[in-house]
Parts: structure tokens; sequence; C-alpha cells
């Protein structure tokens, strides 16, 4: 059988979709935005390292100004869980009960989940109300006991009551504020639901839209994202946008809230579908230049940078930049923010020069505006433009200088510093000096082993993702493999995880493949593509990637029809993604030629390989040595079929003009 092409190398790996090997970015594993108002409230600016919550605050619910509490009170029975009527303040004047307004807020905590590039927070922070990225419970059944309480207590003339709803909401957002039995919240949430439905009788009530996106951030809290998803779609379609503003407001907040749970559950493509459809609500009530547009276009084209959709992410985050730079005073931190992703994404796109002097203005705006620590984050993405650019002193310098403001602020045991160190180890990786290289290795894995209470068990695992890379480049197999493993039993195959733990497994399927151990590399690519089949990553490019590896490891196996099914797949994706001509795409066609060839089906492979010559041929020129290398192959499956090469000739004509010219 012929010889196959882009077999893994140590300077050719599967790099992770969600946590490169390389620094210069990290979309980790999707951390999930705030769900904002129209009213300002906005997401953390910075890219892939936010301390915000994922979370609804108070103001979130501005649209519902208007709705008050009845001051009624009531008392909880503690058998029933269903509240008992004891009177009604009544108005002197009126004789009806007095209101006033609803001031509980849930409030729990997620850990943030920190990028390579341990970005900080440059938007508003708030007080608000939190799901977490935690491992499913038995949801089903916290749902029907609930649901039974539900029903068992419609039954009670107190339900007839409409300042019911009101209350029981307050009760269940008090319950989560104080980090209290969020399963009695999720009971009273559901009966507040019942209530709101009953008074709107069939009307689009905006009360009932609030509760249901408490609901759902309750049972995000309790990581059964999959119940929370129904009730946010059913949010979507309850505010008329014709009807106003705040119906207007209703409408956008749960389109982002719906996308930040797609989010948490790894579907980037639907999660970014709702965030446009939200942005297109946003767009239309505020105007295309209005600042908190621009927050929100910043906001997807994060969303976009993380689904490695880049030039989206470049559109949206261009757009972001001119609706703040035409809106805010020189050197704001807006318009920093914009700069700063926008500097990720040309440095992700390879055009290094437009992304250093993004980040120079990032940082310079930064300065102005007194933020050290944010400085210090966007000094290391300089360091690493610096790195690709090969100008290794000026990167250790902004390394170093990156790394003295974090131990002086965050502690010399702080993950950031970690960072660091994995980027200094890289570099002195690039520069041949091992034992340097080495030593920086050893100190980031001090901090990542011994990590500091509080810190979010993802960034501890990105740090072993990232270092393991380094023991890769320097073909010590067997350490990196350690670290893989330590990053899966973090992760313990969360759902919100799913598409960083996708990238793990086939980074540890390549090195598998490297080592000569092909069953454990067949099943971590197989592992891994099955999650990013069920997470919606199926049109990337890097599926397509996974499944030209995972179809090498099926030859190796003799596994060829597999192989087949695998490298037709991967033609599939990556002609739509890079296109007929691009270099991973002839890989796919000579990997596809070969196992053809050795199916017995000469003639398959003998077409594919006369296409394969004349691109190489228009390419790289005929006296290349790939180009020979093919040419070689191809004369010798003509030889086996009796056939003889169809050569396309240019007409005379053309050669003329040509010769005109």
């Amino acid at each position: 059988m012929n010889e196959f092409e882009n077999t893994p190398s140590p300077s050719k790996k599967i790099l992770n979709q969600t946590n490169s090997p390389r620094i210069p970015f990290s979309p980790q594993s999707v951390e999930r935005r705030d769900v904002k108002s129209f009213h300002g409230r906005s997401r953390s600016s910075q890219s892939f390292g936010s301390d915000s919550d994922w979370s609804i605050s108070d103001s979130d619910f501005s649209y519902l100004d208007e709705v008050k509490l009845r001051n009624a009170d009531f008392e909880m029975d503690s058998s029933s869980g269903t509240p008992t009527k004891t009177g009604l303040e009544k108005d002197s004047s009126s004789g009806t009960p007095t209101k006033s307004r609803a001031k509980g807020k849930i409030s729990h905590t997620k850990p943030p989940i920190e990028k390579k590039n341990d970005n900080n927070n440059l938007r508003k922070q708030n007080t608000t109300v939190t799901t977490r990225a935690t491992k499913p419970k038995s949801g089903s059944i916290v749902r029907s006991r609930s649901q039974s309480r539900v029903e068992n207590s419609k039954e009670s003339p107190i339900f007839d009551n409409p300042e019911l709803g009101p209350f029981l909401l307050k009760q269940a957002r008090d319950l989560i504020s104080l980090g209290e039995n969020p399963q009695k919240a999720l009971e009273y949430s559901l009966q507040a639901m019942k209530m709101f439905e009953k008074s709107a009788n069939g009307k689009p009530s905006l009360d009932l839209v609030m509760c249901l996106h408490v609901t759902a951030a309750i049972y995000c809290s309790l990581g059964d994202y999959n119940e929370a998803i129904p009730i946010l779609e059913r949010s979507v379609e309850i505010p008329i946008v014709e009807e106003g503003q705040q119906h207007a407001i209703a409408k956008f907040a749960s389109h982002m809230q719906l996308g930040d749970t797609y989010a948490m559950l790894g579907q980037l493509e639907n999660s970014i579908m709702c965030y446009n459809k939200g942005l297109e609500v946003q767009r239309l009530v505020l105007g295309a230049t209005d600042p908190r547009v621009g927050e929100t276009c910043r906001y997807v084209a994060e969303a976009n940078f993380q689904a490695m959709q880049f030039d989206e992410a470049e559109r949206l985050c261009q757009m972001a930049l001119d609706i703040h730079r035409e809106n805010g005073s020189p050197c704001s931190l807006e318009e920093a923010a914009d700069r700063r992703l926008m500097g990720l994404i040309c440095e992700t796109n390879g055009n290094h020069e437009a992304a250093l002097e993004n980040l120079v203005l990032a940082s310079m705006a930064m300065v102005s505006n007194g933020q050290e620590v944010e400085v210090a984050s966007v000094d290391c993405s300089i360091g690493d433009t610096f790195l690709s650019l090969a100008r290794y002193d000026e990167a250790i310098l902004a390394y170093k200088k990156a790394l003295a403001v974090f131990k002086t602020h965050k502690g010399e045991n702080h993950p950031a510093v970690g960072s660091v160190y994995v980027r200094l180890a890289e570099l002195y990786t690039r520069t041949w000096k091992i034992k340097e290289s080495k030593s920086y290795c050893k100190d980031a894995l001090k901090i990542y082993e011994n990590p500091m209470s509080g810190v979010p068990s993802d960034e501890i695992a990105n740090g072993f993702v990232n270092v393991a890379a380094i023991y890769e480049s320097m073909n010590e197999y067997e350490q990196a493999l350690k670290l893989l493993h330590k990053a899966l039993e973090i992760h313990n195959d969360a759902p919100s995880q799913q598409n960083t733990i996708a990238g793990i497994e086939a980074q540890m399927g390549v090195i598998y493949y490297v080592l000569d151990n092909q069953t454990e590399s067949y099943n971590a690519f197989k592992n891994a593509i099955s999650k990013l089949r069920a997470t919606g990553e199926k049109k990337s490019a890097y599926f397509g990637i996974v499944l030209n590896q995972m179809g090498l490891c099926c030859v190796q196996l003799c596994e060829l029809t597999e192989a087949a099914k695998l490298f037709e797949e991967a033609k599939i994706v990556l002609e739509q993604e890079y296109g007929p001509y691009h270099p991973e795409t002839i890989g796919v066609y000579s990997n596809l030629a070969g196992t053809y060839d050795a199916l017995g089906r000469v003639d398959d492979a003998v077409d594919i390989m006369e296409y394969i010559v004349v691109v190489r041929e228009e390419k790289l020129g005929t006296a290349h040595f790939d180009v020979v290398d093919e040419k070689r192959r191809l004369d010798q499956l003509l030889k086996e079929t009796g056939r003889v090469r169809n050569r396309k000739t240019k007409s005379l004509e053309i050669l003329l003009d040509v010769f005109d010219d």
C-alpha cells in the first residue's frame, strides 16, 4: 500500500480545540457570559479570563420595573411547602392591598474560568443570579418532586390569589441568594410559574418571562441545563417586540440567556445562533451605533472566537471598535477591550503586526485608566506576538514584566503566575534551551499541583494541558500523557466541558499514535469524535483534522473500510471549511487515495492522485520533491491499471495570449 501523508509527529500535532498547546490564544471551554439587559449591563470585556459570573441581576429584569409585590403576609407551611395567607395590609384610603417592589435576588457563585492569557475583567461587575457549570445531578428526580408539589398545592384556594406568584418567586430568589436549599427554591419558582401562567390567561406576560428566567437559572445552578433550555425557549416566544421596549428587552435577555445555556453544554453553534438573534433585537430597538450594541458585538465576537470562527469574530469585533470609537472618548476601557480582542484574533489569523499594534494600543488605554493587572495580561499577549515573530528578547521582557505584576497582586502561587511560566517554558523550548524550559515547567506544575484555595478547577486542568504540550514538544510523551490524564480527571466528564475534553482526548490520541499504541489511540480519537458530534462541532475544520487522524489510526489497525469512511467525511468537511487547494485538504485526498488503492479501488485512487498532482504542480512547481513523490505514486497506479495520465493542456491561443502579455 502507498505511503500515507500527514502522520502525526511532534512538530505537527492536533491542536486542542479549546485548549491549544500554544499560548497566543486559548479559548478554553466555554465560560458563559452574563445575561445582559439593554441598560448598560455587560459581560466582562476581557477575552477568556473573566472574573465575572454567568448570571442575571435584578437590573436584568428592568423591563419589570412596574411590577410590584403586594405586601401580603404569607407564612410558609413547613410540612407542605405551600404558603398560608395570614393577612394583607390595606391602604387606608383605598382599601386595596399596598404594594412594594421585590428586592430578593438569586446569587450563587460560579468559579470563573480563566483562559491562558489570564485576561481580567474590564467591564462592570454585578451582584447577580449565577448558574454554575457543575456536573448534572438527578434533575429529573428534583423536577418530578417539584412538579408533584405544584400539582398537589394547586388544589388549595390560596392559589387563586394573584399576589402569590410574585411572593413565591421572591422566596425562591431569597433562598438562592442565601445559598440555601436550591431544590426548595426550584419548587417555589415552579409554583410561581403556575401562578403567573394562570394570571396571564394566554396573554404575553413579562412577569411570566421573569419567572421563566429565574427558573432556568436555578436549573442551571443544579447542573440540569437540558431542563433549562425548553423553559428559555418558551421565554423567547412570549415577548412581542412590537409591544414596546420592555418586551424587546425581555426578548433580548431570553435570547442571550438561552445562548449562554447552550454554551454551557458546549453547543457553540446553537449558542452563537441565539446571540445573533439577541443582537438583532437590540440593534432594532437601540439603533446600530448605541454603545450597548457595541458591548454585545464584542460579546458575540468572543463567542465566535471561542468557536474558532475567526473571520466572523473579526467582523463583529471591528463593529464594536467602530461603535465605541464613535461614542466614547479616546483611550476608553471599552475601546481597550475591543482592541485587546482584535489583537488576539489577528494573532490567531497570523497577522502578527496588526495584533501587536492593537495590543499596544489596548495596553496604553489601560495604563491611562490605572488598570495595572489588566495591563499585565495584555503584556502576556504582547509577549505571545513577539514569540510568533521570533523576537525572543522582547518576548522575554514582556513576560517577565507581567510575571512581576502577577506575583505582586495575585500571589506567587496563583495560576496566572503559572501561565507565564508556561509561556517562558515554550519560548526556551523554541530556542533549544531545554534545561531552562524544564525548569519553568516544574515551577508551573508546583502551582497547578498545589493550587490556592478558591482557584477554579478549570484553570488547573487548563494548566496541566498547557504544560503537557511543552513536554510533548520535547518528545517526553509519557510525562505529557500523565498530565493530560490529570486534566481529564479534573473535568470529570462535565457536560459544559465536552469540547475541552474532546480536545484533550484527541491530543492523547496523537501521542498514543506516536508511541505506536494504536488501540489506545483509536479509543481516544473515537471518544473525541463522539463528543464533537454531540456538541455540534461536526462542521468545523478541527473536526475534519481529527477525522483524518483517526483514519490514519484505522489504517495502522488494518481497518481499511472504516478508514475510508473517515477520510471521506474529513474530505467533505475540509473542502467546505478550507477549500480543495488547502494543504490539509490535499493531505486527506492523498490518504484517501492510498486507502482506495489498498481496498482495490484503483480507478478511484488514480482519479484522486491525478487531481493531487495537478494541484501540486500549480502550487509548488514541477521540480518540487513533493510533486516528484506524488508523480511516482501516480505512475505506479497507472501501471497497475494500464491507463495513461490525463494531462490538462492549454490551447495555443491561451499560450499566445500569455506570450503577448
